[in-house]
C-alpha cells in the first residue's frame, strides 16, 4: 500500500507526493477505495521532455480577419497534416524558382543537347488525367511562359491536349453506367466525358502529319524520336491553347517514351497499315533527357502523378546522383511497393534524390493542389522569371 498521501496539484489532477523513483518495485498492492493506482497516475501524468524552441506552433487561419485567400494558404503552414505538406511544397518549388534564377556561367555544349542557361533545370511531369481535367491550363501557362525546362507525359497526356483543340470534354458524373455511355459512343475519365466522334476528329488531323513524317524519314532522312514527333505536332495544332504549341514555341522538350500507349498508337497503328514505315527512335531521347540532368547545374522535380512519368524523371536525375529539389503530387500508397506509392526517400536510397534534399511528397488530388501550387510560386514570381528569360 501507499504509505504517503495523494495531494492535488494546481491542474486539478491527483498527484502522489513522492518521488518515481522511490516508489518503483515497492507497489504490490492498491487499495482502489482509498487511493489512485500508481501505475495508472504514472502513465497518465507522465512528464514530458523539452522541445525545440522554433518548432512551429499549430495554428490556423482566422477569418475574424476577413477573407484573405494568400494568408489562408500561407496558414497551411502550420494547420498541419497535408496543409502544412502543401505548404513545405511551395517552399521546396521556390527554392527551385530562386536557384533558377541564378546566372550560369557559359560552358561548352556537351552530349548532343544545350548547357541549361538556367541554375536550376525543372523537370515537370504529369499523368494524361490532368491534362484531360482543367489542370491543363496550369501546364500550359508554365509552359507558355519557359517556367519549366523539360516534360515528361504519357500518350494520353499529349493527345488529350491536342483533342482540346479539335473538340471539348465536358463535366459528367463519377457514377454515370459504362454500359449506357459506351452504347452513346461516351468514353469517361473519372467525372470527365469525351465523345468518341473527338477521336475521329483526332484521326482526321493526325493521318496526313503522319503521311508527311513518313515522306520526310524517306526523303531527307529525318530521325523521329518521340520527342520530335510531339514537338511537330505542336507546331502542326497552332494553336494557343495547346500546352504543345508553347512546348514547340518555346523549344522546350517533352518526352513521351510510352507514346504508343494511348489513341496516339492506335492511329499510329492504323496508319502502319496504310502507309507503313514509320519509325520512332527512344533511343535518342532517351539520350537527350538524361543529357539534361546530367549537365545541368542543379535540377528541381515537380512530378504530378505516378507510374512512368514519375520514374522517367527520377531516373534521368540518378545520372547525375539526384536530384537537388523534388515535390511529390499523389494519392498512392507506399505499401504495395509500387514505385507510384513510394516516398521520395525511397528515391533517396536510389540516387535519384540527393541525400541533402528535402523533399515533399503531398498526399492530394493534384487537381485541387496544382493551380494553388502554381499561384503560389511561379505565377506569385511571374515578374521576376518573365523578366529573367526577357534578359536571356
Amino acid at each position: 500500500m501507499l504509505d504517503r498521501p495523494l495531494r492535488v496539484c494546481s491542474c486539478g489532477h491527483f498527484k502522489a507526493s513522492c518521488d518515481v523513483a522511490e516508489l518503483k518495485g515497492t507497489v504490490t498492492e492498491v487499495n482502489m477505495a482509498d487511493q489512485i493506482p500508481f501505475v495508472a497516475l504514472d502513465a497518465v501524468l507522465k512528464e514530458s521532455g523539452a522541445l525545440p524552441e522554433d518548432m512551429p506552433q499549430i495554428r490556423g487561419y482566422d477569418f475574424n480577419q476577413g477573407v484573405d485567400h494568400r494568408a489562408l494558404l500561407h496558414s497551411y503552414l502550420t494547420t498541419g497534416f497535408q496543409a502544412s505538406s502543401f505548404a513545405m511544397a511551395v517552399q521546396e518549388i521556390n527554392k527551385m524558382i530562386d536557384r533558377r534564377l541564378e546566372p550560369v556561367e557559359e560552358q561548352e555544349q556537351t552530349c548532343d543537347s544545350q548547357q541549361s542557361e538556367s541554375g536550376c533545370t525543372i523537370f515537370l511531369g504529369y499523368t494524361s488525367n490532368l491534362i484531360s481535367s482543367g489542370v491543363r491550363e496550369s501546364i500550359r501557362y508554365l509552359v507558355q511562359h519557359k517556367m519549366v525546362d523539360v516534360v515528361v507525359t504519357t500518350a494520353g497526356g499529349i493527345e488529350e491536349d491536342l483533342i482540346k483543340c479539335l473538340a471539348p470534354t465536358y463535366l459528367g458524373e463519377f457514377s454515370l453506367p459504362g454500359k449506357e455511355l459506351r452504347q452513346r459512343g461516351i468514353n469517361r475519365i473519372g467525372n470527365l466525358l469525351v465523345p468518341n466522334d473527338n477521336y475521329c476528329k483526332f484521326e482526321d488531323w493526325l493521318m496526313p502529319i503522319l503521311d508527311q513524317m513518313v515522306l520526310e524519314q524517306k526523303t531527307e532522312g529525318t530521325c523521329w524520336t518521340p520527342s520530335k514527333m510531339i514537338h511537330r505536332l505542336g507546331k502542326e495544332i497552332n494553336n494557343p491553347d495547346s500546352v504543345y504549341y508553347w512546348a514547340y514555341k518555346n523549344d522546350i522538350p517533352v518526352f513521351s517514351p510510352a507514346i504508343t500507349d494511348g489513341s496516339l498508337g492506335d492511329m499510329i497503328y492504323f496508319h502502319s497499315y496504310k502507309n507503313p514505315g514509320l519509325v520512332l527512335d527512344i533511343v535518342e531521347d532517351i539520350r537527350r533527357l538524361n543529357c539534361k540532368a546530367v549537365f545541368a547545374k542543379n535540377t528541381g522535380m515537380i512530378i504530378l502523378g505516378g507510374g512512368l512519368v514519375k520514374h522517367h524523371i527520377a531516373n534521368a536525375n540518378l545520372m547525375r546522383n539526384g536530384a537537388d529539389f523534388a515535390v511529390y503530387v499523389n494519392t498512392g500508397q507506399e505499401f504495395d511497393g509500387s514505385d507510384s506509392g513510394a516516398r521520395p526517400d525511397e528515391a533517396v536510397s536510389w540516387g535519384k534524390i540527393r541525400m541533402d534534399a528535402k523533399p515533399v511528397k503531398v498526399y492530394a488530388d493534384a487537381s485541387i493542389v496544382f493551380p494553388l501550387l502554381v499561384a503560389e510560386t511561379f505565377a506569385h514570381q511571374a515578374s521576376k522569371l518573365t523578366s529573367h528569360k526577357e534578359s536571356d
